[in-house]
């Protein structure tokens, strides 16, 4: 298989978001040691409207939901940063998952979880692989919280390596890579 190409959703879209800084971090980590090409896929510029219908139903679409939908078509992966809202994900995240359908079929998806406290937001994953599920995308089984992120990245996204585990980032991106591996060497069903 060739290197795979990666989407990167940041998820907040919410002044001084802290997600945003993991989401940095997994895009260089991706680039610098040349495991994948990735495209970042920034909530906050989209500025999606609420959602009103699946993409797949709409008469006129936009081009940000159409050109959206053809990056997670395009990716061999994803990878969601989302922050944690009063236990659960943001609405901007909910809303694009609505748009699309056929798009997150099968779709290997890593989830990356972020708070200010010290549980790094585990209780927004249930709930955020459970829509996943009902969306049919195939969710990686490793998990990756981040607790008091503005301890451990800044605003560019860079680690404070004494507070990273890179085995864990390690063991995260591989389970990921593993599951884009897997599913290339399925047959896709009829």
């Amino acid at each position: 298989m060739n290197i795979p190409h990666i989407a990167i959703i940041s998820s907040s879209i919410r002044t001084g978001r802290n997600s945003h800084r993991v989401a940095l971090f997994f895009k260089k980590y991706l680039e610098e040691n040349k495991l994948a090409t990735v495209e970042m896929l920034d909530l906050n510029e989209y500025r999606f409207p609420l959602f009103e219908e699946r993409l797949r139903l709409q008469k006129n679409p936009t081009e940000a939901a159409a050109d959206f939908a053809e990056k997670i078509n395009n990716a061999d992966g994803i990878i969601i940063v989302s922050p944690e809202y009063n236990g659960g994900y943001p609405a901007s995240l909910k809303n694009v998952i609505d748009l699309l359908s056929k798009e997150w079929y099968h779709k290997p998806v890593a989830i990356s979880t972020v708070s200010e406290g010290s549980f790094g937001g585990t209780q927004v994953i249930t709930s955020l692989q459970f829509t996943l599920w009902k969306m049919s995308a195939w969710t990686v089984p490793a998990m990756f919280p981040v607790p008091e992120v503005t301890k451990i990245f800044d605003e560019k996204g860079n680690p404070d390596t004494s507070r990273l585990d890179e085995k864990r980032v390690s063991n995260f991106i591989n389970e990921l890579f593993w599951c884009i591996e897997a599913k290339s060497r399925m047959k896709k069903p009829e």
